[in-house]
């Protein structure tokens, strides 16, 4: 008989829940729309989706200014845009469903903006506890997993960090958790792999199959 591996799951939400790139990288044009930087293309802004929006606007080379600026102006837009063009992966909902474990979520969107998404989408009811970045430092930092599983009052090694990019693994492997890797999100498999994922799956229902144990 198999039974689960984790007894908790922590998700990341954009890449690996829902394509949400659209959106995201829309309203980050918007936002610089009217900055000496019309023009990044959009393929650029989604290798930043997953980290915080500081480390965008700086490596553009924006004052510390600007960039509170541009911070404001992206949330506006994004909220504006009401999710129209974000989209749950295929799979998602089935394998949320059948998985065994409580589950939580690890984003660098904020708590109340991630339930919010969650909702719209109809996968807020497959959750026990939703995470965002609240004031502490974002992926790569660890904290966001931490917080997450202290609410839970769960241990690292009770849980499994299911993730897309890069910043998503090392965050994983800094918190001392467990890591799987999905390969249809934005992330660059070459650079997920420095990070060793102990999983690696292409569709989120393989999630219950790969990581359980006999």
């Amino acid at each position: 008989m198999s039974v689960p591996a984790f007894p908790v799951y922590v998700f990341d939400v954009d890449g690996t829940l829902v394509d949400s790139a659209a959106d995201i990288c829309g309203a980050i044009q918007g936002a610089l729309a009217t900055t000496r930087r019309p023009d990044v293309p959009f393929e650029f802004l989604t290798t930043y989706i997953g980290k915080h929006l500081i480390d965008l606007f700086r490596d553009l080379e924006f004052s510390p200014e600007e960039v509170d600026s541009l911070i404001v102006d992206y949330r506006r837009i994004y909220l504006q845009r009401k999710h129209a063009s974000t989209r749950v992966y295929p799979g998602v909902k089935e394998a949320l469903a059948a998985l065994l474990g409580r589950k939580t979520t690890a984003t660098t969107k904020g708590t109340p903006t991630t339930r919010a998404v969650l909702e719209l989408f109809e996968l807020l009811q497959f959750f026990d506890h939703v995470q965002g970045t609240d004031g502490f430092p974002a992926k790569p930092e660890p904290d966001v997993i931490f917080t997450a599983l202290k609410a839970l009052g769960a241990s690292p090694s009770d849980c499994l960090f299911v993730g897309d990019s890069a910043t998503d693994m090392e965050a994983g492997r800094r918190a001392g958790v467990p890591t799987c890797a999905v390969t249809y999100g934005y992330g660059v498999r070459s650079e997920m792999e420095k990070w060793k994922p102990d999983f690696w799956i292409d569709d989120l229902r393989e999630l219950s199959a790969v990581t359980a144990r006999s």
